[in-house]
């Protein structure tokens, strides 16, 4: 726990927390009528275990059929529990696509969506003539072999500050389509590829949109400088198709270090 956080008896307290889960049945992290959420999902959980309603901030929203290991979200109570309670009691309540890893009381400086420093993304392609059906619902599968080397490449030219509107979604409700992206790597183990975004922050299918344009780079239908035309010309209309959603996982979200927030459980043996 932090060292300037105290739990008082019935004082409002601020809680941090972990959450992990698999999106596919799910329309996306935000609550909405007539369809089921993660958000709604996790907030019902909280509530049964409060027996109050508990309502949640993430950092940041995912779409429809997208993953997460570290997402990360405050909620603010005056109901007394312990953080061993608020962990277990809440994922009794959760189904098995959803858990919370870690719960903590926090600071009220502490802000899940806006204190966010940065925040990473995988997404996963299986390159195979045949699909698989355990990953069916966690990676893309494509027919033809890529050449991931040139995609690695093609990505580099995104690093840096810049306009990303040509990966910008049209519904996309954010106020600049800048951002810093700091790492874009395309990596293979056997017909797995993998690419790791890291950025300050992404925009409405951003990293599902570089994805698309990637996939025919590593087809050999463009070469590797066709992707910083498109990020030059800023027109969505010429990039590429926006990836499958089931391939992509929000990974890790970044923080201050004095919040001293834990890691998220990463099972990946480091590649």
């Amino acid at each position: 726990m932090p060292r300037n956080v105290r739990l008082r008896e019935g004082a409002l307290v601020r809680w941090a927390a972990c959450v992990e889960y698999d999106g596919s049945a799910y329309h996306g992290w935000q609550s909405q009528p007539h369809t089921a959420s993660v958000q709604d999902t996790l907030e019902a959980a909280l509530s049964r275990l409060a027996a109050t309603p508990i309502r949640t901030v993430c950092s940041g929203r995912t779409d429809t059929g997208v993953h997460a290991q570290g997402q990360i979200v405050h909620f603010d109570t005056d109901v007394q529990r312990s953080e061993r309670a608020w962990l277990l009691g809440t994922n009794r309540y959760l189904p098995d696509d959803v858990a919370l890893q870690w719960v903590m009381p926090i600071s009220t400086d502490f802000h899940a969506r806006f204190g966010a420093i940065a925040r990473e993304y995988r997404y996963w392609i299986l390159d195979r003539t045949a699909p698989s059906a355990l990953w069916r619902n966690r990676a893309y599968h494509s027919h033809h072999r890529l050449d991931e080397g040139a995609m690695h490449e093609a990505a580099q030219h995104l690093l840096g500050y810049h306009d990303f509107s040509a990966f910008r979604a049209a519904a996309c409700q954010a106020k600049t389509p800048w951002r810093e992206l700091t790492r874009c790597d395309v990596v293979r183990r056997g017909d797995w590829v993998r690419l790791e975004v890291h950025a300050n922050a992404f925009l409405h299918h951003m990293v599902r949109n570089i994805v698309g344009s990637l996939l025919p780079i590593g087809r050999g239908q463009y070469d590797s400088e066709w992707i910083a035309q498109l990020l030059a010309e800023g027109d969505r209309r010429r990039a590429d198709m926006t990836a499958p959603a089931q391939g992509l996982s929000l990974r890790r979200v970044y923080y201050p270090p004095e919040f001293e927030l834990p890691a998220p459980a990463l099972d990946d043996d480091g590649w």
